[in-house]
């Protein structure tokens, strides 16, 4: 039987005036009108908006955005509501919930949010662990960060060592707890350590 496809964006827009990272270069987009076409201007960095790290943002070495395996930001997703874990998610508000997940998304409590604090929630070393103990490809999250802001990178080095792409800064607000398909693809931007990405979510009609 054959049902509708229901397709959920869950990229934040890339506007001016959107929320960076402290230090990230502020984007800024400008259009011309050349007359018998429009053409626009964009500065933004590799990790403006809803965004994909590179094993090589953190470690220096390694896969770059453009040869990372597509294959672990394509397929069966599970999104969690962690939103009750407050500023740190940590292994035990995961534990139980991993069984046979390949990519992971996080919906905290900061979904929807467009301003930036610092007291954004994000991944405890530990969730980390536990995360790369069963062998998941991606993990993304709605917040700035996969890590606390005041982090040494432990986070970031713990999962990108052991396969795991990284997404930052998604739109979950309008998506329930459950499994989904995930298309999600970087620019292909040659030996850069990240990308601004599409990501959407697929769900059939009724299920």
């Amino acid at each position: 039987e054959y049902r509708l496809m229901r397709i959920i964006d869950v990229t934040r827009p890339l506007t001016n005036g959107m929320l960076v990272y402290p230090g990230d270069v502020i984007p800024s987009f400008s259009q011309v009108d050349h007359g018998r076409y429009l053409i626009s201007d964009l500065h933004l960095s590799s990790h403006t908006g809803t965004h994909i790290d590179a094993p090589v943002h953190y470690l220096k070495s390694g896969e770059t955005i453009d040869t990372i395996p597509l294959s672990h930001l394509i397929g069966r997703c599970r999104v969690i509501d962690v939103s009750e874990a407050g500023t740190l998610i940590t292994a035990a508000h995961l534990r139980g919930a991993l069984d046979g997940v390949k990519r992971l998304l996080l919906k905290t409590r900061f979904s929807g949010k467009t301003d930036f604090t610092e007291e954004y929630p994000s991944l405890a070393l530990d969730a980390a662990c536990i995360i790369t103990d069963h062998a998941i490809e991606c993990v993304g999250i709605d917040s700035p960060s996969i890590e606390s802001y005041n982090c040494d990178g432990s986070v970031h080095r713990r999962l990108l060592k052991n396969g795991c792409m990284i997404i930052e800064l998604l739109d979950l607000s309008d998506v329930p707890e459950g499994d989904y398909e995930m298309i999600a693809l970087p620019l292909r931007l040659a030996g850069l350590d990240g990308s601004p990405a599409r990501v959407i979510l697929m769900k059939q009609e009724g299920m």
